[in-house]
């Protein structure tokens, strides 16, 4: 008769070991992901980014990807179980303080990151901090410096909070501290989850920097910020008036400084338009920044003398709200010096657009452009491909307002 093998509690644990090595055991696949991206270029632009999302959603965890991806040694400290002092420096009283001074003790956790000389310092449950933790936290993340120590180029700093509504005994974020951060909304995406939750998650990569295009990209971020503010002087710096909108991003000097910084890292590694957004409207808010993009925007259209030098060859842009944009600086630039020459070239310019994109975007162009001419000007051949778009589109306006009206009246 074959004895069961006994199996002692020591035997049990070790299994149980082999099992979470299993689980424990995933890869990674490169995969587009914006909010990745965005925290990844702000990161290398060695600014402090803090993470705002619901308990659970991944914060932490996508914290300690990116350490891993970036090699840089993770340490992590609960802001809201500290004092002050542990970010202040506790005071050590010397031999002579009269003449030697008092000088402030770091923390172990600081002292380990100056011996490194590199790492990843991620700040967790900040908005749990009571408000003198986070006084005593604004020197560490402007001037970099805990006690007496000031922490090496090679450490960035990330930070994580929940809304005070969800935080257990959270607290608003003070302005002045909220000011020094690039705010970035943290959502979970479904399929992230289920693959990753099936052993692959994304990959954090370093944003590849086109070394050619340095300095371009400072050119094109100082350009877009400076003009912006030129024509809105309101933006340069605006307090909110609400003590929940003044502990997330709001427009200062500071804030437009870091998205300088943000924009010329964006485009010096040719960010999509989505992680552009992301990282300008965490600087600076969503109304200033959207501002801002439109600005980025209109730098990018073509200039509206180059398209009606040569309407056969112009390059439009792709995006409609762009292309709209680009035809209607044509017209509003005939319209400013108008003549024979440059009408027929407008007209050209949208036959142009009407071969290379949607047809609906040279109705309004195609109308403002007839009430410019002049009774001496013969009408171009150009006006008879484009009427049939024209009538078209107005007869389907009309129809859709019918209906809607028709709708009404049924309610």
């Amino acid at each position: 008769m074959n004895s069961v093998p006994v199996s002692t509690p020591a035997d049990q644990l070790g299994v149980a070991a082999e099992l979470l090595a299993l689980l424990s055991d995933t890869t990674t696949e490169p995969r587009p992901d914006p909010q990745l991206e965005a925290l990844t270029l702000a990161v290398a632009a060695d600014l402090p980014v803090l993470l705002w999302g619901e308990p659970g959603i991944g914060k932490t965890a996508a914290l300690t990807q990116l350490a891993e991806e970036l090699e840089l040694p993770l340490t992590t400290v609960i802001a809201s179980v500290h004092e002050p002092s542990d970010f202040a420096g506790l005071p050590v009283v010397g031999d002579d303080p009269a003449t030697q001074g008092v000088p402030m003790a770091p923390p172990d956790w600081a002292v380990r990151l100056v011996r490194a000389g590199r790492g990843l310092l991620f700040l967790d449950e900040l908005s749990t901090a009571p408000p003198a933790v986070q006084a005593a936290l604004l020197r560490l993340v402007l001037e970099r410096r805990v006690g007496a120590l000031e922490l090496p180029p090679g450490v960035r700093i990330v930070a994580a909070a929940n809304p005070r509504s969800s935080a257990a005994d959270g607290w608003e974020l003070s302005a002045p501290l909220a000011n020094r951060f690039v705010h970035l909304q943290w959502a979970h995406d479904h399929e992230v989850v289920v693959r990753g939750l099936g052993g692959t998650w994304p990959r954090a990569t370093l944003p590849r920097l086109d070394p050619d295009r340095l300095a371009e990209a400072v050119d094109v971020a100082r350009r877009a910020v400076c003009g912006l503010l030129a024509v809105r002087p309101a933006l340069v710096h605006r307090l909110p008036g609400s003590e929940t909108r003044r502990g997330g991003a709001w427009p200062s000097p500071r804030s437009w400084e870091a998205t300088v910084r943000l924009i010329a890292f964006a485009t010096a590694a040719g960010s999509s338009r989505d992680v552009l957004s992301l990282l300008v409207r965490g600087a600076v808010g969503d109304g200033p920044g959207l501002e801002l993009l439109a600005a980025l925007d209109r730098m990018d259209l073509p200039d509206p003398e180059d398209l009606l030098a040569d309407p056969a060859g112009a390059e439009l842009p792709e995006r409609g709200d762009l292309r709209q944009a680009a035809l209607d600086g044509v017209v509003a630039a005939v319209r400013a010096r108008p003549d024979r020459a440059r009408w027929d070239a407008a007209w050209a310019l949208l036959v142009r657009a009407l071969e290379t994109g949607a047809p609906d975007l040279i109705v309004v162009p195609a109308t403002t452009l007839a009430s410019l001419r002049r009774e001496d000007w013969d009408v171009p051949p150009a006006i008879e491909r484009l009427a049939g778009v024209v009538n078209l589109s107005r007869r389907a306006d009309r129809a859709h307002r019918a209906d809607r009206a028709v709708a009404a009246g049924r309610r």
